[in-house]
């Protein structure tokens, strides 16, 4: 067993198999980005989404996928060229994945790859439980994808963080009203008719109980890109909350908890979620001057 792997999935409070799924995923994600940094994907990539506002803003539930955005516009950007670092950071842990690039379908300015590994395979390797071999499907896979935005909208600002485990690592992450804007944009544009993001609306409590502003600029900018406002659209802190309420007015919140329940512990935090609880709290928004 690899006692480095070991030790990263025992800062985690294990309770259910869903909690070893969970950690076992994120203690990957962060192998993938220590083996992204060592290959130097940190010089022309931003970090951004829930797994970067989990593992280093310490947001209080699991994400699925790892997020990120290049910094400048690059049509030829070609991420199969940090597979190799990405495999080799993998295999130095004895965790066997593969990694396939997705094909896209149609024009699109995403970049997409998945890792995918044995679930019960990887999992039984590092948790000795005998009574975990009944619950696994032996055709279950753990997927991971992760995403490059190759033409990013302008105005973002970012920061370095360090990981320390698997070893000292540095990655460029979207600073936290960067963070906040992007989540107000899928908030604002993501389409939910089939399935409703809880996790978004779960973030956006985050960033409010953090006091985090909104970097405006940047959130007027993915608006403007997306369509929903053009650019002579006024936007102000007291617009903004105005875009915001019109939407939580119109979102089925039963719904919405669906979906975070599988990434958190705590469901209680969940109980007070409503229409009216969101058009309140909206009212503690800040924006960036």
């Amino acid at each position: 067993m690899d006692q480095i792997f070991k030790q990263m999935l025992e800062r985690y409070p294990i309770d259910t198999l869903k909690d070893k799924k969970n950690a076992f995923k994120e203690v990957v994600q962060e192998i993938v980005l220590c083996g992204l940094s060592k290959d130097g994907f940190f010089n022309e990539v931003g970090f951004y989404g829930g797994t970067a506002l989990r593992i280093f803003y310490n947001l209080d539930r699991f994400s699925e996928d790892l997020d990120f955005s290049l910094i400048s516009r690059n049509v030829y950007f070609d991420l199969t060229k940090y597979f190799d670092s990405v495999s080799k950071e993998l295999k130095f842990h004895n965790l066997d994945f593969s990694i396939i690039e997705k094909k896209k379908t149609k024009e699109s300015t995403i970049k997409s790859a998945f890792l995918k590994g044995n679930t019960k395979e990887l999992i039984l390797r590092f948790y000795n439980d005998g009574n975990l071999i009944s619950s696994f499907n032996k055709e279950e896979i753990i997927k991971i994808k992760f995403e490059v935005d190759i033409s990013p909208t302008s105005g973002a600002n970012y920061e370095y963080k360090y990981g320390l485990l698997p070893e000292p690592y540095k990655v460029r992450l979207f600073d936290l009203p960067s963070l906040f804007a992007g989540k107000i944009h899928a908030i604002l544009c993501r389409g939910w008719k089939n399935r409703i993001k809880g996790r978004d609306l779960y973030d956006f409590v985050f960033y409010l109980s953090k006091g985090v502003n909104v970097n405006l600029i940047y959130l007027k900018n993915k608006l403007v890109d997306s369509g929903f406002i053009d650019g002579n659209f006024d936007l102000n802190e007291k617009s903004l909350k105005e875009l915001l309420i019109k939407k939580f007015k119109t979102i089925n919140f039963e719904e919405a908890k669906k979906d975070v329940r599988g990434f958190i512990s705590n469901e209680s935090k969940l109980d007070l979620w409503s229409n009216q609880f969101f058009i309140s709290i909206t009212d503690r928004i800040n924006i960036n001057e």
